[in-house]
């Protein structure tokens, strides 16, 4: 629980309300086809934030990695929240996210040497990303959708992260990452601190829209996955050889059960929980923009992981490999355990004690071969799986009776 606030109980009177979008109320807010082309020009800035992890997969190379992925996921988080509060056929939307799809693509060319030749070109389209952002949102506060009381309180660590993260590229070294954390960390506070009660009123969140969106997210990070494998077995030309087609085998069966983890139950009760909550905006910025970031991380770590594994399947894998694919899994489920968890839903031992054996396997699977570790990480995820297939209601349904409303927000006193 982010930020100290206890779901359905209402501290402060909540902040008049921006009123919905044109028609919220009337058909369900979906993703429209020009964020889907955003998703897929982030689809190649997530695949080289793996290629990061891949050519440096050390202690300080995977925390420069997920310190860049925590960059990319902001920016697409962000203009979630933009894109939440516009009409969907808004011109304006469409040429913001146009515009930022331009800059973000040319951010992702520059990841991989991020913290090297092309940092300034990282950090100096980056921030035009973020600042676009902020320009989508005034546009949506000038039409009565978003409450610039609280867009301003956020912009300012906006403007004082962006700084930072140019200044960070101009030196070098420690200094560097040291700037670029510091970026990080002030501009995911605005929302989450600065701003908190502001944030009650920002927007009404349209449910249907939001849960697609980071669902999508997912999506696309488990589409990596599939592609990372591919990319592994086929980099360098390898022999095909029955350990190379159980690793491959395996590493595609193991990403369909942490999509099956995901897809099968949560994220339709997660979507349930949010459109029934007393606390929507809040529910929301922790839940999904917050703690979608822990799934995130787990699967571009599991990702990498797997792409390094298929090049020795015979061979026990180095132990920053093991590292990575099995806390990927371990992290992924955590964050998974956690999003369930703070909208409310009553907690299942299984994902942890799935998560506790992954790093289990990570400490005792040191003299395994690549084939049989990825035996046993897959064994213990299509285990769990069925597990919650067998003992776990599916997904919530939504109120019977008539159509839910799409945008929701907590009015005062925490009455829906």
């Amino acid at each position: 629980m982010l930020g100290g606030h206890t779901p359905g109980v209402s501290t402060t009177a909540a902040p008049p309300q921006p009123r919905p979008p044109a028609g919220a109320e009337a058909a369900e807010r979906r993703t429209t086809s020009v964020e889907l082309l955003w998703d897929l020009v982030f689809v190649f800035a997530v695949t080289q934030v793996t290629t990061l992890l891949y050519r440096h997969l050390t202690w300080s190379g995977c925390g420069r990695g997920l310190l860049v992925l925590a960059l990319v996921w902001w920016a697409w988080s962000a203009f979630v929240w933009a894109a939440n509060a516009q009409e969907e056929t808004a011109r304006s939307l469409r040429m913001y996210l146009l515009v930022a799809c331009a800059f973000i693509f040319i951010s992702g060319l520059a990841v991989p040497e991020a913290f090297g030749s092309t940092s300034v070109l990282f950090a100096g389209t980056y921030a035009v990303v973020r600042l676009l952002h902020l320009g989508l949102y005034a546009d949506a506060s000038r039409r009565g959708h978003a409450a610039w009381s609280a867009i301003w309180g956020f912009a300012i660590t906006v403007g004082i992260g962006m700084t930072l993260l140019v200044i960070g590229s101009l030196v070098g070294g420690g200094a560097r990452v040291a700037l670029w954390a510091a970026a990080v960390l002030i501009d995911y506070s605005g929302p989450a601190w600065l701003t908190r009660e502001r944030l009650r009123g920002i927007q009404r969140v349209a449910v249907a829209h939001f849960a697609d969106r980071y669902g999508l997210f997912v999506l696309i990070c488990l589409g990596e996955s599939i592609v990372a494998i591919g990319v592994g077995a086929g980099s360098l030309h390898l022999h095909v050889t029955a350990a190379l087609i159980a690793v491959v085998g395996l590493g595609l069966v193991a990403t369909i059960a942490l999509w099956w983890t995901y897809f099968d139950r949560l994220s339709g009760r997660g979507e349930s929980m949010l459109r029934a909550h007393e606390d929507p905006v809040l529910a929301a910025a922790d839940a999904y923009s917050y703690l979608h970031l822990v799934i995130v991380a787990g699967v571009i770590l599991f990702a990498a992981g797997v792409r390094l594994l298929v090049h020795s399947p015979m061979t026990a894998p180095s132990a920053s490999v093991r590292l990575a694919l099995c806390a990927g899994v371990s992290v992924y489920l955590g964050g998974c355990t956690l999003f369930a968890a703070r909208l409310g839903a009553t907690l299942s031992y299984l994902k942890p004690l799935a998560a506790l054996a992954g790093l289990a396997l990570f400490a005792v699977g040191g003299g395994l071969p690549a084939w049989l570790l990825m035996a046993v990480l897959t064994a213990v995820l299509v285990g769990l799986c069925a597990a919650e297939t067998l003992t776990e209601p599916g997904a919530e349904p939504g109120p019977v009776g008539e159509d839910p409303p799409d945008a929701l927000s907590a009015p005062a006193g925490g009455k829906r």
